[in-house]
């Protein structure tokens, strides 16, 4: 009988252990993740845009970017995001063309990825097709010519019957089950938290150093309308994301192979309209535009300086078209690309928190 009476009570406590380790497990509630907002971001931004049914956790950003660098979500385990939005590169690819799990390539140059929290129109890739950074996630693992799955079926089922992911996704989302828009939901927690803010620029524009006297003249002809005129676009001292994240034809063609926003809309007077990309780490971002035709920071010069192709679409900012372009000197060019390269930010590319360990 005491034989009897110890052993019920030890299967009470095992029991009672059990049901609060499966309690505990149940219960888990993900960590809230804080963004680390650049001090200029935090004075001259609102506040980033995050959505309420996809709030960032530790453990939501940490499985994001398990799955941004894992294999796993291509057809055949040989490709992953980060393999055309290199970190070393800003999150996009030094390749004109980027080249999935095919032998065939892509289109348009691959987009750098920094300071997407605060693209407020929530407009993704460079026609702006994708409305929502999660919906973005979607469409490379089913692209023919990129991850290259038919469908989110068999990733799906490979996550589910994956060895760790189960779990993963158990704490940052309440639920083991795995499904294409919790795996979406990840990798968009992840790419929000890749914020740019640390370059030569910021520095200065937080009084921390000063610009050379040739960075300061770049400036001058990047904000002047007589000059550079390149403000309307890409943003001013004022706007430290360095981009109105509008949709702009810029005068590279006078027709069309690739009409862009016009294909989106169906509006022709949107056709050759692409979205205009961050000034920011213009140093690691090469080549540049939406199809990657300029290898170097002198050809985009060049290109507004004395390139521009007028068509019915092209933007009215283009003031100077009837003359090719705004007629800089040699002088004037190299000292905007001066300028241009205070706004890279080395830290940015080689922050651990952003780079597979």
């Amino acid at each position: 009988m005491k034989n009897w009476f110890i052993f019920t009570l030890f299967v009470v406590i095992i029991s009672g252990c059990s049901s609060e380790t499966t309690t505990q497990e149940e219960d888990y509630i993900p960590i809230p993740y804080q963004l680390e907002i650049p001090t200029l971001f935090a004075e001259k931004l609102i506040d980033p845009r995050i959505p309420i049914n996809n709030k960032l956790t530790v453990e939501g950003v940490t499985l994001g970017k398990r799955l941004f660098f894992d294999n796993i979500l291509s057809v055949d385990g040989t490709k992953a995001c980060a393999s055309c939005h290199l970190p070393q590169n800003a999150f996009s690819d030094p390749n004109q063309f980027s080249q999935g799990v095919t032998t065939t390539l892509g289109t348009r140059n691959s987009m750098p990825l920094f300071n997407l929290a605060w693209n407020f129109d929530d407009k993704y890739f460079w026609d702006g097709h994708a409305l929502g950074l999660e919906n973005q996630a979607l469409e490379p693992v089913i692209d023919t010519n990129e991850l290259g799955n038919d469908s989110w079926e068999p990733v799906e089922a490979k996550l589910n019957n994956h060895e760790q992911y189960p779990k993963l996704f158990e704490q940052a989302f309440g639920t083991s089950v795995i499904t294409k828009q919790l795996v979406a939901k990840a990798i968009a927690q992840f790419e929000r938290t890749l914020i740019s803010g640390n370059s030569k620029f910021d520095k200065f524009s937080n009084g921390e150093i000063a610009l050379t006297p040739q960075e300061q003249n770049g400036l001058n002809i990047f904000m002047s309308e007589d000059k550079g005129d390149c403000f309307h676009c890409h943003g001013n001292p004022n706007n430290p994301l360095w981009t109105d994240n509008q949709f702009h034809n810029n005068g590279l063609d006078a027709t069309f192979s690739d009409l862009g926003l016009g294909l989106i809309s169906g509006n022709p007077n949107d056709n050759g309209k692409f979205r205009s990309p961050s000034l920011r780490n213009l140093a690691y971002t090469a080549p540049y535009m939406h199809d990657g035709r300029f290898a170097t920071l002198e050809e985009v010069i060049e290109h507004y300086s004395t390139g521009l192709q007028d068509s019915d679409t092209i933007d009215t900012l283009m003031k100077k078209v009837n003359q090719g372009g705004v007629q800089l000197t040699t002088e004037d060019k190299a000292d905007l690309k001066a300028f241009l390269l205070t706004l890279s930010d080395p830290t940015f590319i080689n922050n651990p928190d952003f780079i597979q360990q």
